[in-house]
């Protein structure tokens, strides 16, 4: 199976700047998009950015301008710079990946455990 690995969160003041990595190991045929989602106490887990194996991305209107979401195909990781950030990006974040551990599959939605980011005020 895919496995998704997230390293990188942590704490940072309103308008300071992380950056999450992601990287997917394990039995790997293909990896199509990739992405980051959060999840703030109390809310339901929302997109924040996505992109395609061939570097379309998309973001939410929330991070657009201030997150930046790249991708190694040759290394399989997936990574998101986020600068000016804002208290209310305090969240969870979890990695994700559309993948197949083999060719006879389907596409499977892949998570990561999860990272933990705090913007303090």
């Amino acid at each position: 199976q895919v496995q998704l690995v997230e390293s990188g969160g942590g704490l940072v003041q309103a308008g300071g700047s992380l950056r999450l990595s992601c990287a997917a190991s394990g039995r790997i045929f293909s990896i199509n998009a990739m992405g980051w989602y959060r999840q703030a106490p109390g809310k339901q887990r929302e997109l924040v950015a996505t992109i395609t194996s061939g570097g379309s991305t998309n973001y939410a209107d929330s991070v657009k301008g201030r997150f930046t979401i790249s991708r190694d195909n040759a290394k399989n990781t997936v990574s998101l710079q986020m600068n000016s950030l804002k208290v209310e990006d305090t969240a969870v974040y979890y990695c994700n990946a559309h993948a197949r551990p083999n060719p006879l599959v389907s596409l499977y939605n892949y998570w990561g455990q999860g990272t933990q980011v705090t913007v303090s005020s």
